[in-house]
């Protein structure tokens, strides 16, 4: 087929003709991801999450930055919120990231969350793929940035990376299900007062004790110590803590460092197939609940009518959900 010859040669134009095919769904959007599918699997992804005014953005371009200057490809899907009048993303990738534009070995797509919940794309991990089988070695994932639902990115990165920022309230961490989500943290614009805190929070979380240095006010993190974070004797990961200062480039490289030891830890320990086995499991029922619920509305006499008779009896309290629920299965 024309189209994925092209796409698996790295035609942009073609690359972002499919992308938009895939978002929109349907049969065609299904027989092209099947003709890649087989051509994945070779790219690393990480996935950068954090709450609003981290500056997860500037760290996602200045970390594609650091990957270019080390000759590797990137892909970046910026997961944005959607506008309430187009339903497309409201913050477009040429204005994220403008000096990365004209990189042929870099890839931007900005994609509208279109509801869904946890900052992440229905059709995120779809898009994932097309850009592993066009040959792109590493994929930036940035989600949104929307609260507890962010733990969602851990099913479609091999690598996740949490953003804190000092001076922002709670530690993004603390909030349920983030601390285990996350492969490294990087507490970015640490060149401001209070990074130090935010740092010594991390590390309290992990009930590990303050790395030297971190009582001084450092703009970045300069050492670069396997034998403390990162691998351990017993085979698990502490989690590495990195200062960055995205604008200027600090702690960036340091960072990228951290991911590609990630990589390596995953393929080493055996848990990159562990991580795309959860990964494939979470794609194939997530398509089968939305294929299923599909099938039973169809079926359903007098279809979506129907439904909305059971939600208003539910709401009026004349039915609690599960009844609702058989009810809808029996007809």
């Amino acid at each position: 087929m024309e189209q994925i010859d092209a796409v698996l040669a790295g035609n942009r134009r073609v690359l972002a003709r499919t992308i938009s095919e895939v978002e929109d769904g349907g049969p065609d959007a299904r027989a092209l991801l099947g003709a890649l599918y087989p051509h994945t699997g070779r790219a690393h992804v990480v996935g950068i999450t954090g709450a609003p005014g981290t500056g997860k953005s500037t760290l996602v371009n200045a970390l594609a930055r650091a990957y270019r200057t080390a000759g590797q490809t990137v892909g970046v899907i910026a997961v944005d919120p959607t506008s309430p009048f187009t339903g497309g993303a409201l913050l477009g990738d040429r204005v994220r990231m403008r000096d990365l534009a004209g990189d042929p070995g870099v890839f931007i797509r900005s994609m509208a969350t279109r509801g869904s919940l946890g900052g992440l794309a229905r059709a995120t991990a779809d898009v994932v793929l097309i850009l592993d089988a066009a040959g792109f070695e590493r994929v930036l994932v940035e989600t949104v940035g929307a609260g507890q639902a962010e733990v969602d990115i851990a099913s479609a990165a091999h690598t996740t990376i949490v953003v804190e920022a000092p001076d922002m309230g709670d530690v993004q961490a603390f909030k349920a299900g983030v601390l285990e989500i996350a492969d490294l943290f990087a507490v970015n614009k640490a060149d401001r007062e209070g990074a130090d805190r935010t740092v010594m929070a991390l590390q309290a979380m992990q009930g590990a004790e303050p790395l030297e240095g971190t009582h001084k006010r450092s703009n970045v993190q300069t050492s670069f110590d396997p034998e403390k974070p990162g691998p351990q004797a017993d085979g698990s990961w502490l989690v590495p803590i990195v200062r960055t200062v995205a604008p200027r480039g600090e702690g960036v490289e340091k960072l990228r460092e951290w991911v590609e030891l990630h990589a390596a830890y995953l393929h080493e320990t055996g848990q990159r197939s562990q991580r795309e086995t959860t990964q494939a499991k979470s794609a194939v029922m997530h398509i089968l609940r939305e294929q299923l619920l599909a099938a039973l509305l169809a079926r359903l006499p007098g279809g979506t009518g129907q439904l909305a008779a059971v939600v208003g009896a539910v709401a009026r309290r004349e039915l609690d959900p599960y009844a609702a629920a058989s009810r809808l299965m029996s007809q």
